[in-house]
């Protein structure tokens, strides 16, 4: 007998969406998972924005005060969806009241905000779920098992970007996301996040690294309303951008190896530009997001004009054989999204840890804590555990 677990949504907007659909489609990707998700409540403080998403996807209740999701006995894990700057309040409550988490990253504004959400996570003995879903691509579980085996050598560099026009628009709305107080970071939260995590999930422990940011867009239009996503506001009242749209960093590995990242919001012309390329003493993997499926792979032992062969994953790579039977049929974003619902909800099953955890949340709240550093100081710095 399968058991039910109770799950609500706290935050409706694109990314409550993304969990929910996760969610409703999770059991038939993993038809042996020991759970089986209900949609209780969702809360969502816009509104008419929750009776929409429970009138589309059968949520039993609705709120527009999470904090009656943490009292609410018929619930027993949470999605955390919300904007950044409620992040460490709502995850510490839902811990604390025994709720099992799934929360978006960057866990809050700051290190001491994942450390906080963490250490509750500890206290409570639930399980907790950070959404860095990049690493669950197949092809980025391939490349890792990859660069393990010693398929590549040693590995030498890694250059990894994550470049995107979603705030390019000069009419783009200064919402929550550009303000300090309410977003914390700006495209170091948003998206080196994810790069440092990627980083770290292929290569290990970063342990220095020398940092630049820039804000390229430095006013934008207060919004007269609610906004969702990314929407325009021209001819609002102009308000100042106080978080970076920009950051390069170099990077030092615990491995010897040595690596670039770079991440922006506001570049014109790229949309999704993320991958990473790893070198080493004996070869290279390419992967880039837009082609999520595919690898490129070059090993042997040519070294000069060794070719680079593309290759496509299948069944038997990552989790790819959960959505499709044969190599070269495409996954997609949303996808990746079911493989961490089905991990969170295999940790709360099992008791124990799968997929990214508070503990890769806060360590990589502390890279990007020193790319803050080094960008101010103008120097290189130490990553401390």
């Amino acid at each position: 007998m399968v058991d039910a677990l109770g799950v609500a949504v706290v935050g409706f907007g694109w990314m409550g969406r993304v969990h929910t659909q996760a969610y409703a489609r999770v059991r038939h990707h993993y038809p042996q998972l020991a759970l089986r998700p209900e949609l209780v409540v969702v809360a969502e403080e816009v509104p008419g924005r929750a009776e929409e998403a429970a009138a589309q996807f059968g949520f039993t209740a609705t709120t527009r005060n999470w904090r009656e999701v943490a009292t609410d006995p018929r619930v027993q894990a949470v999605s955390i969806t919300a904007p950044n700057f409620l992040h460490r309040e709502i995850g510490v409550a839902m811990a604390e009241a025994g709720k099992h988490i799934w929360i978006e990253k960057p866990v809050g504004l700051a290190r001491e905000d994942a450390v906080a959400v963490a250490d509750a996570v500890a206290r409570a003995g639930v399980q907790g779920a950070v959404g860095f879903n990049y690493r669950n691509a197949p092809a980025v579980e391939t490349a890792r098992a990859l660069i393990a085996a010693g398929e590549l050598g040693a590995v030498t560099h890694v250059r990894i970007r994550l470049l995107s026009d979603y705030a390019a628009h000069p009419d783009g709305a200064l919402t929550w996301r550009y303000e300090r107080e309410r977003g914390g970071s700006g495209v170091l939260g948003d998206l080196a996040s994810h790069g440092v995590d990627l980083a770290r999930f292929l290569l290990g422990d970063i342990t220095s690294l020398a940092a630049d940011t820039a804000v390229f867009v430095p006013e934008r239009a207060r919004p007269t309303g609610a906004t969702a996503g990314h929407s325009l506001a021209a001819g609002g009242e102009l308000g100042p951008v106080e978080n970076e749209d920009y950051v390069n960093c170099l990077l030092r590995f615990a491995s010897g190896a040595r690596g670039v990242l770079e991440a922006c919001r506001v570049s014109v012309g790229a949309q999704n530009d993320y991958g990473f390329e790893v070198h080493g003493t004996e070869g290279a993997v390419f992967w880039d997001f837009r082609r999520m499926n595919e690898l490129g792979v070059s090993r042997g032992t040519t070294y000069q004009d060794q070719p680079v062969s593309t290759v496509y994953v299948g069944p038997g790579d990552g989790e790819f054989g959960a959505f499709q039977p044969g190599a070269a049929n495409a996954m997609g974003y949303d996808d990746l999204k079911v493989v961490e619902a089905h991990r969170f909800l295999r940790s709360v099953a099992e008791g124990a840890p799968h997929g990214a955890t508070l503990a890769d949340a806060v360590r990589s709240a502390t890279v990007l804590e020193a790319m803050s550093r080094s960008a101010e100081s103008r120097s290189w710095v130490d990553v401390h555990p």
